[in-house]
């Protein structure tokens, strides 16, 4: 089966072929909510969880579904928000030998274990910076035991999706890749607030025009093969 993913402002569509039929699936993107976010830390670096489901973002805990990236090992796998090939963000922070994401293979996939979801591929300043750390979450002291170098203006990191929403809140959120962001970012985060942070939103622009042309191709080849089959049984 071909599929094809296109982003919207209210929704995801995927569009595949299955025994010569087109089938086209809407996915509701995350709404935006009125409240702030409300957090509480954890034991684990750089991951927080709501303390509560009212928040400005959806930000129910996910539970990782069948067919995520595997976690018994790190993989490169994975779709980002617009839908095509996850994109490398960062495999060597500032020539430590340290790649970005849960991983550490620079990839911001995800997976069962990957409980915060490292999946926004940001690049940050030290603005952001400064707020991280005063709430709690230091970015900028290195932790060799979690093979993190620290991070300074500029740098690119997979940055926790509901991290980058407590940002947002407080107007400090860093700017962003779209083709490095993976997909399960859009159960937090909204396409059109992304779009708006997005580094390479020309570049993603053009990809999505490009699969909105393919799926396009796709409806007039269907079509045809339906107006085909109904001449064929008059």
């Amino acid at each position: 089966a071909l599929a094809l993913r296109c982003s919207s402002s209210s929704n995801i569509m995927m569009a595949s072929i299955h025994g010569g039929l087109l089938v086209l699936t809407s996915v509701a993107a995350a709404a935006v909510l009125t409240p702030t976010l409300a957090w509480v830390p954890t034991h684990s670096h750089n991951i927080m969880h709501p303390s509560s489901t009212d928040a400005s973002f959806k930000t129910t805990q996910l539970t990782a579904e069948q067919g995520d990236d595997d976690t018994s090992e790190a993989k490169y796998s994975g779709y980002n928000v617009l839908g095509t090939e996850l994109s490398c963000c960062c495999s060597n922070v500032r020539e430590t030998g340290i790649g970005t994401g849960f991983y550490r293979n620079g990839f911001c996939s995800t997976g069962d274990n990957d409980v915060g979801r490292h999946t926004v591929c940001v690049q940050v300043t030290e603005e952001f910076l400064s707020f991280s750390k005063s709430v709690g979450n230091d970015l900028s002291t290195p932790m060799p035991e979690y093979l993190f170098p620290g991070l300074k203006e500029g740098d690119r990191w997979c940055l926790c999706a509901q991290r980058w929403a407590q940002a947002y809140n407080a107007g400090k959120a860093p700017k962003l890749f779209l083709q490095s962001t993976h997909e399960k970012t859009l159960d937090f985060i909204p396409f059109d607030v992304m779009k708006i942070f997005a580094i390479d939103a020309e570049e993603s622009a053009s990809v999505i025009n490009k699969l909105d042309l393919q799926r396009s191709q796709l409806n007039e080849i269907l079509k045809k093969d339906v107006t085909d089959n109904d001449e064929a049984f008059q």
